[in-house]
């Protein structure tokens, strides 16, 4: 009988080969359907996959005469799943990788077995003898398979940040990242907050970056009472940097222009003492239900939230706001570690198109902002196409905006996501407002 948690760490590899699926979407839904033993192992075996998947099928073509390209999907996914172990799991010993594997392919992929088994073991014979790109002659192509990253990010980030911090960057992408929490200083503190954890067997430390966060370790974090009583959320350091620059005060109107989920709105409302009104927009109304549901666990009560395109004009809303935060989709460079996937999906013309939209989108949002008040535009990447470049165009065009603070947040010079924030500040005088174009 073959592995409960191997069979579900294939299901889910198999499905995000098939449907181009999300990697926690599908896990969760996988795990939910299949109860596998321990969770854990498949989160660990799915997300080793895919940190490292074209390393993988670099290994795999030296292995395989014919190469990949015409071996299925099933018997791809079974390959990675068992070379993934064999040559990153130092846990599980070489025979029981290539056995557990073997025995899972008699049941998905029967008549597949016997092929499974030679790759494997082929692995163990030749692995001296594999090679990676020569770094030398092609950097480029090297930094792609060594860090399993498309081409064209590794293009891009070599153009804008130079060889040694891409492969800073790479390396920090197929870092796990440590959880972190974001205290509701509504209903407690941050330090009686480690002390409940603390008590229940987590280990928690606090940041230096924000006192609101602490970083937890530990299973079944939001099945305890603490997570239902809405003690506290979980929030990236740069995500929650964002509200916190932003520095809503109580008793003020904020828009939250790409809401859903709603970790910005939610961490804004805390900010404000749950007093003023936070307008949360988004184009998802089933995405704008969890950010609802999330603040009666919490406790806020500030929030309300509308089905809305913000790429569209919205004139009724012109200077009725005293900040905007314009959270735009992006690219989601900067949360490779959190979502690997995103390394394998291509993104048009470097992420100009988004950067089409992105400038609309802040464009049609610096129309609230009351003279005086403020606009706050972040991503979750790292381009400046989408960044830096966006801020200029929008800047250019948008005279009455002066710049109050910039910065892009890197995963390898700290315990956060990659993240861009731009705050800016509407002037009090005349101005223009013709918006841009890129």
């Amino acid at each position: 009988m073959a592995d409960s948690n191997r069979y579900t760490a294939y299901r889910v590899l198999l499905q995000m080969e098939k449907n181009q699926s999300y990697s926690n979407l599908e896990l969760n839904k996988q795990i939910q359907e299949q109860n596998p033993d321990a969770p854990a192992l498949v989160r660990e075996l799915v997300y080793g996959v895919l940190e490292n998947r074209i390393y993988l099928d670099h290994l795999l073509k030296q292995l395989i005469p014919r190469g990949l390209s015409g071996v299925k999907k099933p018997v791809k996914a079974l390959l990675r799943l068992g070379l993934h172990q064999l040559v990153f799991m130092d846990s599980v010993p070489d025979y029981a990788a290539v056995s557990e594997t073997v025995r899972l392919a008699r049941k998905v992929t029967p008549g597949r077995e016997g092929f499974v088994n030679g790759v494997l073991r082929g692995y163990g014979r030749q692995k001296e003898k594999l090679t990676l790109p020569d770094r030398g002659s092609d950097p480029v192509d090297y930094l792609s398979v060594r860090y399993s990253c498309d081409l064209w990010i590794v293009n891009l980030w070599m153009n804008q940040y130079g060889v040694t911090k891409t492969e800073a960057l790479l390396a920090a992408g197929n870092r796990r990242p440590l959880l972190s929490v974001r205290v509701n200083l509504l209903r407690t503190s941050r330090d009686a907050l480690k002390r409940s954890l603390l008590d229940k067997g987590f280990q928690a430390g606090e940041s230096a970056q924000s006192r609101r966060l602490l970083f937890v370790r530990g299973s079944g974090l939001l099945e305890t009472e603490e997570y239902a009583s809405g003690l506290f959320s979980v929030q990236d350091t740069a995500s929650l940097l964002a509200a916190e620059i932003l520095q809503p005060q109580p008793g003020e109107t904020v828009y939250d222009i790409c809401a859903a989920p709603g970790g910005k709105s939610l961490a804004m409302a805390e900010i404000m003492e749950n007093k003023g009104l936070i307008r949360a927009f988004d184009i998802y109304a089933h995405k704008l239900a969890l950010v609802e549901k999330e603040s009666e666990r919490l406790g806020i009560s500030i929030i309300q939230l509308k089905e809305q395109d913000g790429m569209k004009p919205h004139r009724e809303l012109d200077q009725t706001a005293d900040r905007v935060l314009v959270d735009g989709p992006c690219s989601g460079l900067g949360v490779i570690r959190r979502k690997p996937e995103i390394k394998y999906k291509a993104v048009c013309d470097q992420g100009r198109q988004l950067a089409e939209k992105q400038l609309l989108i802040l464009s049609e949002a610096a129309r609230y902002v009351k003279m005086g008040g403020y606009l706050l535009y972040s991503t979750c990447t790292i381009n400046k196409i989408e960044n830096e470049q966006v801020v200029k165009q929008f800047l250019s065009g948008n005279r009455e905006f002066q710049l109050e603070r910039m910065m892009q947040l890197f995963p390898d010079e700290g315990e956060n996501d990659g993240f861009f924030i731009c705050k800016m500040q509407r002037k009090t005088g005349k101005g223009d407002m013709n918006g841009s174009r890129l």
